[in-house]
């Protein structure tokens, strides 16, 4: 499988809004890509990549290169489109994502996502990522992975 992450440029940022999650996800992916998309140019430390399989974009992230003052990365949003889901796009990007910010010097990468977002969760425990608390944080369970 040939996954890439390409930073969003003025060639492909209106595809990526065309990213839609199924009608049942809605209420576990509420911000759409193109709030993002404006958010990113007020917010200077987030970074978005739209997600190809070869040369389909078939998702759409955002991550934080700069750490936090707890020196956490943040993970704040990753999709894959619902015509692309369930085809490993997701864990491959990720796995992308987490080999480029280890490459950074990053050992810490923080991720939320809501209790019902339940594949989520299972995703990302597969990669590594561990709850940092029961309690819910701003809708979100938090998870942490540590790198070497």
């Amino acid at each position: 499988m040939t996954i890439s992450l390409r930073t969003v440029t003025s060639e492909n940022w209106y595809a990526c809004t065309q990213l839609k999650v199924k009608p049942e996800q809605l209420d576990v992916f509420p911000a759409p890509i193109v709030y993002w998309i404006a958010e990113s140019k007020y917010v200077e430390d987030f970074e978005l990549r739209s997600i190809y399989w070869e040369e389909e974009i078939v998702g759409f992230l955002v991550f934080c290169p700069k750490p936090d003052q707890d020196h956490n990365h943040w993970i704040p949003a990753i999709m894959i489109d619902e015509a692309h889901q369930g085809k490993g796009y997701g864990k491959a990007a990720m796995e992308q994502l987490i080999a480029d910010m280890s490459h950074s010097h990053c050992k810490r990468i923080m991720i939320g996502h809501r209790p019902a977002n339940q594949a989520a969760g299972r995703l990302y425990k597969s990669l590594g990522f561990s709850k940092i608390s029961e309690e819910i944080i701003d809708g979100e369970i938090i998870r942490l992975l540590e790198i070497e």
